[in-house]
C-alpha cells in the first residue's frame, strides 16, 4: 500500500510512442508568428505586398514567436532581440492566412535562458497551452516545431532530453530535439503529439570535423511555466488589464 502513495512522477515513464500528426500540425499552422526588429515605424507596406522578401526592411533582424495567451503575450528567443536598442519590435501574428504586424512591448528578458516575453495590444485567440508541468516529458517523446524558417516543411522528431515535472526544478531548462533548425526558427514553439507547447526553439548545434559540418542536435528551452504566468499576471496588474481567463 505504501508503494501506491509514492507520486507517479517519481519514476520516469516510457516515452509516448505517438508522433505529432495532422491535428498537431494544424495547431502549429494556425499559430504561426514572427518577430521583426527594425528602425521602420510601420510595416503595412510590406504587409500589403504579401511580406515579399524584396520589400522587407533592409535593416531587419527577426525570428519566430510563440503566442501563449489570449491577450497578446508571446515568447521568443532573447537573442532575436540582441540589436533592439533604439529600434522597433513587431510581432506578426498568424491566424490562418491572415497575418498582421503589430508593435510589441518587451515585458521580460533572460539572456541565460535565451527567452523573452513580448506583449502586443491585440487579441490572440489562437495560442498555445503548455504541456502539463506536473508530468514527465520523457526522452524520445515525439515533437514538431513551428519556426518560420523550416517549421512548415520539417519532419517530426523526438526529445533528446528528458524533462522532469516542474516541481523538481526552479528555473528554466535547456533540452535537445533531433530536428535541424535554421536562422529564423529561433523563438518558435516545440510542440508535442497533442499540440501542447513543450518549449521554445533556441539554437542549433553542429559538429565540424575538418571541412564538413554535421548536424548534432537543436537546443530549446522550457521555462518554469508558473514563473512565466506570474510575470504575465504582474504585467496585467501594472497595466490595469484583466485576465481573459476570468472575464
Amino acid at each position: 500500500m505504501a508503494a501506491c502513495l509514492v507520486p507517479a512522477c517519481s519514476v520516469e515513464p516510457v516515452a509516448d510512442p505517438r508522433v505529432p500528426g495532422p491535428a498537431a500540425r494544424r495547431i502549429v499552422t494556425q499559430r504561426v508568428s514572427a518577430v521583426v526588429v527594425t528602425e521602420r515605424d510601420d510595416l503595412s507596406r510590406w504587409m500589403n505586398r504579401g511580406f515579399a522578401v524584396s520589400n522587407a526592411p533592409g535593416d531587419a533582424d527577426g525570428g519566430s514567436a510563440t503566442p501563449i495567451s489570449a491577450d497578446g503575450y508571446f515568447l521568443t528567443a532573447d537573442h532575436v532581440l540582441a540589436r533592439m536598442e533604439g529600434r522597433n519590435v513587431f510581432v506578426i501574428y498568424g491566424r490562418g492566412a491572415r497575418l498582421a504586424p503589430v508593435k510589441a512591448r518587451v515585458v521580460w528578458r533572460s539572456g541565460g535562458a535565451d527567452l523573452a516575453l513580448l506583449h502586443i495590444p491585440a487579441k490572440t485567440p489562437d495560442y498555445y497551452r503548455w504541456s502539463s508541468p506536473d508530468r514527465w516529458l520523457p526522452e524520445g517523446s515525439g515533437v514538431i516545431h513551428g519556426g518560420i524558417a523550416t517549421g512548415s516543411k520539417s519532419e517530426s522528431g523526438k526529445l533528446g532530453t528528458s524533462l522532469a515535472p516542474e516541481a523538481r526544478f526552479t528555473g528554466n531548462r535547456k533540452f535537445k530535439i533531433d530536428i535541424p533548425l535554421q536562422p529564423g526558427d529561433s523563438g518558435g514553439p516545440v510542440v508535442d503529439a497533442h499540440g501542447a507547447l513543450v518549449g521554445i526553439n533556441s539554437a542549433v548545434e553542429f559538429l565540424v570535423p575538418m571541412e564538413t559540418a554535421f548536424f548534432v542536435d537543436s537546443e530549446a528551452c522550457r521555462p518554469n511555466t508558473r514563473r512565466i504566468e506570474s510575470v504575465i499576471q504582474m504585467d496585467r496588474a501594472r497595466n490595469n488589464r484583466p485576465n481573459p481567463a476570468v472575464e
